[in-house]
């Protein structure tokens, strides 16, 4: 029994830290498409980023409702690191969207 909990908890932390690295490398795309002119892809890149914060969202929710109901996940550097990195894929997902709005206001000035 515990080795299967340790296996599901193992996976669900894999698949934050994949979740995130996902997002992180979206944003950056739809930053690099702004860049170019490319804001139909850029706006792309910035959904493709939300649906892997959404899929990371429920897996952390999965945990915390677990955790509420007295099922307690061991504390791993792992984890950590995988909260962390979901953490920094936010932040850097929200930044790409206000650097993909500003390169589409000099585009449009531009014009």
């Amino acid at each position: 029994m515990a080795e299967e909990q340790h296996d599901e908890q193992l996976q669900t932390v894999m698949g934050l830290i994949i979740n995130g690295g996902n997002a992180k490398s979206s944003s950056f795309e739809a930053i690099n498409a702004a860049k170019k002119g490319h804001f139909t892809v850029a706006d792309q890149k910035l959904k493709e980023a939300d649906k892997f914060l959404v899929d990371a969202h429920n897996s952390q929710t999965d945990m915390l409702t677990k955790e509420a109901n007295g099922d307690h996940a061991k504390v791993t550097l792992l984890m950590v690191h995988s909260q962390d990195h979901i953490m920094n894929a936010i932040t850097f997902r929200d930044l790409a969207g206000e650097i993909v709005d500003l390169y589409k206001k000099l585009a449009k000035e531009g014009e």
